[in-house]
């Protein structure tokens, strides 16, 4: 079934691949239907991967095997709001490892160039908070690459980091 809105991201022959990282990635992910090629066409053959309809964290996407005209950035990123730290861990480490990148302030590279925010519901809690809890929040995630909940919960009660 075709999504009423869903986004599409283009990726330089390796759609399949990446449908696969994130369904084995994310909860509530999972690939539906592969659309290979009909026949030659100019830039490929009968039987590549042209497109991937899948769900990645319950959300409709198609995933393009485009060509290397574009490759993602900043300009646009998915937000995953984690429960815990050990589910931070987790999505942080699967996103980083084999060739992703660690950015800043919760923000990470797949190796396929997608941007993601991997950020706990709490620093969000603390934010939210406003005045000088979100004040000492916000200053400790500035400082931080993966996001550390129990750091975030000293830094608010006034202690300095471990």
């Amino acid at each position: 079934m075709i999504a009423k809105l869903q986004p599409c991201l283009w990726f330089d022959g390796n759609a399949e691949q990446a449908a696969r990282f994130y369904a084995d990635t994310f909860a509530d992910s999972r690939i539906g239907t592969v659309m290979r090629a009909p026949t030659d066409y100019p830039a490929g053959k009968q039987g590549d991967v042209l497109t991937v309809e899948m769900t990645i964290l319950g959300m409709p996407f198609l995933l393009l095997n485009g060509g290397p005209e574009f490759a993602f950035n900043e300009a646009v990123s998915f937000q995953v709001a984690t429960d815990d730290q050990a589910e931070t861990d987790r999505y942080w480490n699967a996103i980083t490892t084999d060739g992703g990148q660690e950015v800043a302030c919760g923000w990470c590279k797949d190796r396929f160039g997608l941007a993601w925010q991997v950020t706990p519901k709490r620093l969000t809690e603390l934010l939210a908070q406003g005045g000088d809890t979100a004040a000492r929040a916000f200053k400790a995630m500035m400082d931080m690459t993966k996001i550390d909940i129990a750091a975030l919960d000293r830094a608010v009660e006034g202690a300095t980091p471990a």
